[in-house]
């Protein structure tokens, strides 16, 4: 017998947690946190419990460091889980980086603890290389081998093929994990698997498309624009890892070719030029893991090594600054929402959830010069929603227990989504050589879910399946 199960991301976008068993052994592929309100779901703190059986679980796959899809890991150690990590080789590296971060919020702030969690994490982390096929059992009549291929969602992500044998039944098994969007900076585009019986895909963004890259820039150019205008910040609720590093390759490029070309002030006084214009990672994560991306150069795309080997830096360039310090992020939130200067500000978490985001938003909120620029899909029960939903109509957002007036402006340029569309999910499905016979969409909201599968029946896909239903 071979079965697939799901422990997460079957009621929303968080969560992702799924089971592969051939003859009563299995492997999980992720074992993400909950955020946000998801269908029966509460935010990650109060679901942490890993309530599935796993005594027969040989090992973790990782499809990539994303805190909703490793955020249980210690939880799964601490329920007895004993086998091995599998990743890729840059998941590897960083899994230790955003585990302590993950732990230091939401586990213990006992350093000896997290270090010693940690230790074994390292310990069972066995790094892949892309393309290779790996044996996690072979016993009697049962089988089961993974191969993981680059994914294009952040450094290190990928999708995985699972070959299964149970007696004389073989199965190409797939987890897309999450796919990244086509022509995003740094990571070559996702390539379809071969074959996939079965497909076991995300959906977060099933009910829409992203804006092609030019459109997309044209429109990050416009906001800043803005800035320099009218001195205001730009404020971008960025995910430590993928996003961050992506809109630096962008501001970086935009910097380059517009930067003497001035911009008239509001004011119609002294115009201000792109130089001028001041970027600030305030994340001490997203510095960390900017170091990280840049130390492994030899996973990006085509287009950013050129760029390197031109002398371009796309991850450290002069009007870059990087803010550690907490006192000195204090100084920065104070600085900024009273001064004219124009900067853009990259600051944790994604989903203003937590973070050193909030204190920004708290201080800037009310200042219509500000902007606040989404570029990452926002779950329902997140501040991030309620800004993105209620600030258009200067509505307002509660934020550590207090209520904030929204009069910033607001804006959402989906192009920067580390998520494959629904074109690139379709196009994904139809690479695949030996169409697959079922398909299960998870990692999505209920709507998103309900347009990619009537999508995919219009399209001839006979079993399109969404787990919970």
């Amino acid at each position: 017998m071979i079965e697939i199960s799901h422990h997460g991301a079957t009621t929303g976008v968080t969560g992702s947690c799924h089971e592969l068993t051939v003859d009563g052994a299995g492997i999980l592929i992720d074992c993400g946190l909950f955020q946000g309100q998801e269908q029966g779901r509460g935010a990650s703190a109060s679901d942490l419990a890993v309530d599935f059986p796993i005594e027969h679980l040989r090992a973790l796959v990782v499809t990539h460091v994303h805190i909703d899809h490793v955020g249980r890991i210690a939880y799964l150690l601490a329920a007895g889980f004993e086998g091995p990590i599998l990743c890729s080789e840059p998941s590897a590296i960083m899994l230790p980086e955003i585990l302590e971060d993950a732990l230091k919020i939401g586990f213990t702030r006992d350093r000896d603890l997290i270090e010693r969690v940690l230790d074994r994490i390292r310990e069972r982390t066995v790094p892949l290389s892309y393309g290779q096929w790996h044996t996690v059992f072979d016993e009697a009549d049962a089988q089961l081998d993974v191969r993981l291929q680059p994914a294009g969602h952040i450094l290190g992500s990928a999708y995985v093929e699972c070959d299964a044998l149970s007696g004389q039944q073989r199965e190409r098994v797939v987890f897309s994990g999450d796919l990244g969007a086509p022509h995003a900076p740094l990571l070559p585009e996702p390539t379809a698997p071969g074959r996939a019986d079965r497909l076991v895909i995300e959906s977060t963004y099933g009910d829409r498309n992203h804006e092609d890259r030019a459109t997309r820039r044209y429109r990050l150019k416009t906001v800043l624009e803005n800035a320099l205008a009218d001195g205001g910040t730009v404020l971008v609720p960025a995910f430590s890892i993928g996003r961050t590093q992506e809109l630096l390759y962008e501001l970086e490029s935009l910097i380059v070719e517009f930067g003497v070309s001035p911009v008239m002030t509001e004011e119609g006084g002294d115009a201000l030029n792109w130089n001028e214009l001041e970027i600030v990672v305030d994340s001490p994560l997203a510095a960390n893991f900017t170091r990280i991306y840049r130390q492994l150069k030899p996973f990006w795309d085509n287009e950013a090594q050129t760029l390197v080997q031109s002398g371009r830096h796309p991850l450290s360039f002069d009007q870059l600054t990087v803010i550690d310090d907490h006192d000195d992020h204090l100084k920065a939130v104070d600085y900024l929402a009273g001064s004219h200067r124009p900067c853009v500000v990259l600051a944790g978490s994604g989903m203003c959830a937590g973070g050193r985001v909030v204190n920004y938003l708290k201080a800037m909120l009310s200042e219509p010069r500000n902007d606040v620029l989404f570029v990452g899909y926002q779950a329902a029960g997140t501040p991030g929603r309620d800004i993105l939903e209620y600030g258009p109509s200067g509505g307002w957002v509660e934020l550590d227990g207090e209520r904030y007036e929204i009069r910033a402006r607001i804006h959402q340029v989906g192009g920067y989504s580390a998520h494959a569309g629904q074109d690139d999910l379709i196009r994904f499905i139809q690479g695949i050589k030996r169409p697959p016979e079922e398909i299960r969409l998870v990692h999505g909201e209920r709507p998103a879910k309900e347009t990619l599968r009537d999508r995919l029946e219009t399209i001839g896909y006979r079993r399109v399946l969404i787990p919970g239903e």
